[in-house]
């Protein structure tokens, strides 16, 4: 047991004395839309897009990146439950900004240890032993934050199993005031079609 587990788990004791009928939630969400964003911490996309249990489907990943893994659970989202409307949101400030893939490459060629940065970087200062599997990974780093959003949307838009009648929208979240900030070219290219 740890510290943390404890307080994980005192802080869901609180959360179920309240639960009241958010068991019989169904399993469709209400609003009928989806919400692909980033797993940094900062962001609650229960806050800032004004959702309570049972509105929306989240998808989190590092970066709020358009992978495989997010486009399927899209894909789940609207051909078994129903979503009508997808929202791609990246942010300010985003630790996928600060590494491209050889530099994760590289420091998981060095050690399995966690990195540090600092102004020249990204610094590995474990111990191996590391692994070169890093080399064959795509890490879908980010170096164009608004053309990272148009390149998500533009992949879920052109997605074989994706209805063009979905709109998909794109937006940048302002670590720094809170604002969803809308990306023009995203949504011209999320736009629904007929």
């Amino acid at each position: 047991m740890t510290k943390l587990r404890d307080e994980v788990m005192a802080a869901n004791a609180a959360y179920t004395a309240d639960f009241g009928d958010k068991g019989n939630l169904p399993m469709p969400p209400g609003r009928r839309f989806a919400v692909l964003t980033c797993m940094d911490a900062r962001l609650d996309p229960a806050r800032f897009a004004g959702l309570i249990e049972g509105d929306a489907h989240v998808i989190r990943n590092a970066g709020g990146r358009a992978s495989d893994d997010a486009i399927r659970s899209l894909v789940i989202s609207y051909k078994l439950l129903g979503t009508r409307e997808w929202f791609v949101i990246h942010h300010t400030d985003c630790g996928m900004e600060t590494f491209d893939n050889d530099t994760m490459a590289g420091l998981l060629t060095s050690s399995l240890e966690t990195a540090s940065v600092e102004a020249d970087g990204w610094h590995d200062h474990g111990a191996g032993p590391g692994s070169v599997d890093g080399h064959f990974v795509q890490w879908l780093t980010i170096s164009d934050r608004e053309q990272a959003v148009v390149d998500d949307v533009r992949r879920i838009r052109s997605h074989p199993l994706v209805p063009g009648r979905i709109p998909i929208h794109g937006m940048i979240y302002d670590c720094g005031s809170g604002r969803l900030l809308e990306i023009p070219e995203a949504d011209r290219a999320g736009a629904a079609s007929a």
